[in-house]
């Protein structure tokens, strides 16, 4: 079971982005079993891709479309992978987490209970993002350092000095980061999910 953590502050365009990543999968799955990926969201008290999941908490799964289905969990995030690897033995399993989690936690969890290695992407908010880096730094700094890759959203919302601001902070968080600027204006190109699924040709 592959895994990947998509991680990002409130707002940043988490759930957006996963549900484009997880169409991509789908399409272009070569995976036998009915179940090419598993999303389990970790949105407890903010609305995720669907509200009505998170209602009553506990472990509760929903189709979303074919061959992708969502969880919710309320408690033992560990607990819920291994159900769901059990269960589902989906091809991808895609953590989101809330949007102050610092997804290494999650990642070093991931390898020392269950031996399974995680990607972590996280997403940043251009336009919001001098706004945050301030207030926030720590938590943002938390969140990008030892990424895979950062996926710089709303770029259509801010000019390229700005834009160029953001690029230099993430650097000075994770010198190695891969960085991926995005808009929801404009259809997201095969190169970026490879390189958030570490499939780069």
């Amino acid at each position: 079971m592959k895994t990947l953590i998509l991680s990002g502050f409130l707002g940043s365009g988490k759930t957006s982005a996963l549900m484009l990543l997880a169409k991509y999968i789908v399409e272009h799955s070569k995976y036998e079993k009915p179940c090419k990926v598993m999303i389990l969201e970790n949105e407890i008290g903010d609305v995720g891709i669907d509200d009505k999941l998170l209602r009553g908490g506990g472990f509760q799964v929903d189709n979303l479309f074919s061959g992708c289905a969502c969880c919710t969990v309320s408690g033992e995030l560990i607990g819920a992978v291994e159900k769901i690897e059990k269960e589902f033995d989906p091809e991808w399993l895609i953590l989101e987490t809330t949007g102050v989690a610092y997804p290494q936690n999650i990642k070093e969890n991931l390898i020392d209970l269950m031996n399974i290695k995680a990607r972590v992407c996280v997403l940043v908010d251009a336009k919001r993002w001098a706004r945050l880096i301030r207030p926030m730094e720590a938590l943002l700094s938390g969140q990008i350092q030892k990424s895979d890759c950062v996926l710089v959203n709303k770029v259509d919302l801010v000019d390229d000095e700005a834009l160029s601001k953001v690029d230099s902070d993430i650097l000075g968080f994770e010198p190695e980061a891969k960085i991926m600027h995005i808009s929801a204006l404009s259809p997201i190109a095969e190169e970026v999910w490879q390189t958030v699924l570490g499939e780069e040709a």
